[in-house]
């Protein structure tokens, strides 16, 4: 299965039914929990973290304890790939202080170490970002997506042609449709059974937000960049790359960490372009969250331009209309949690 040459007749497809339908969209829950002193001088404080992470999980499993939330996910025979955005580093990438609370979670409800692997797209990133370190001291693997492999037989096609550079698995191949194909890592498409998203709330002028789908998507394929730097390409690829088999079937569980809000700079720390929210948001729905992001950065960011906002937006529509998730923020319910002291579990404002 190819995961994406008729896109374009679904997307049509998907409207028509849209408005045939005629029933009104389910909404979907995002819970976001708050602590006050999540952070402190930009940096996360574990246990008020760990806290947070209980507090949201327990609220979106519906489950009154930490361990039965987290088995309403996974169970021990899941190998489970917990998706970091690690390039911006340790203060404005996917902070891991979130990570270490949800492995320690995994870890409590059975899963074990070597079940759990912490990943991204390259190992410099991962482990400048501290990954690495973390993975020795909990006993799970951290890998790289690009240094685990891309498989032939599982890929998204696009009649964009891509400049591919080595690493791509048809770098140096000769053909002049060298570079239609993004190859899926041999993580998601072999080893991973489930899938955790865990992404910053940082901004990306193109997408938006460097969020669950972007971060997932492109962080799970090859021959990316022919995809970078135009947004109307980021808008279908994200989306499509997503939906497929590899991934959209395997995610069970969404984080944005907005213990830090950057919104300027992308891929590199810029602190003063920073506020602490000190919030977990956390769904089922990655579009969702996403959405709520992109609307969150763009109230602060200085240098987006309308159009670019707009664009972005096109992303999430073409999300809603894979049925990715909801991108109405009618049809998003917020649910606000306060947590006031550690622990904190069980259910509130469900």
């Amino acid at each position: 299965m190819t995961a994406a040459s008729c896109c374009v007749a679904w997307l049509v497809a998907a409207c028509f039914a849209q408005e045939a339908s005629g029933h009104a969209a389910l909404k979907s829950k995002v819970f976001v929990v708050h602590h006050p002193k999540a952070t402190e001088a930009f940096k996360a404080r574990h246990e008020i973290v760990k806290a947070m992470v209980q507090q949201g999980l327990t609220n979106v499993a519906g489950q009154s304890s930490v361990d039965a939330a987290w088995r309403t996910f996974v169970s021990a025979r899941d190998t489970v790939g917990i998706k970091v955005y690690s390039a911006p580093g340790a203060l404005s990438g996917t902070r891991k202080e979130v990570v270490e609370a949800v492995v320690q979670g995994l870890l409590a409800a059975g899963l074990p170490g070597s079940n759990i692997i912490i990943w991204d797209k390259h190992g410099l990133d991962l482990q400048h970002a501290g990954f690495s370190e973390m993975g020795q001291r909990l006993g799970v693997r951290v890998r790289a997506s690009q240094e685990a492999g891309y498989d032939y037989n599982a890929y998204y096609e696009s009649p964009i042609i891509g400049n591919l550079v080595w690493g791509d698995l048809d770098f140096g191949r000769g053909s002049e449709y060298m570079g239609r194909k993004s190859y899926f890592t041999r993580l998601v498409s072999r080893e991973l059974t489930k899938i955790i998203n865990i992404s910053p709330l940082l901004n990306h002028n193109g997408a938006g937000v460097c969020g669950n789908l972007y971060s997932l998507a492109i962080g799970a394929v090859d021959n990316a960049s022919r995809f970078e730097w135009n947004s109307e390409r980021l808008a279908q690829a994200v989306p499509e790359i997503y939906a497929t088999e590899w991934l959209s079937d395997k995610v069970v569980l969404n984080i944005t960490d907005a213990l830090i809000c950057q919104y300027e700079g992308g891929e590199r720390t810029l602190l003063h372009y920073s506020l602490t929210p000190n919030e977990l948001w956390i769904s089922k729905d990655p579009v969702a969250l996403d959405t709520l992001g992109t609307i969150e950065v763009s109230k602060h960011g200085h240098r987006q331009e309308g159009s670019q906002r707009r664009r972005a937006g096109t992303l999430y529509e073409n999300a809603a209309l894979l049925e990715l998730g909801q991108n109405d923020t009618n049809n998003i319910e917020v649910l606000r949690l306060e947590v006031f002291t550690t622990p904190v579990a069980g259910l509130q404002g469900s």
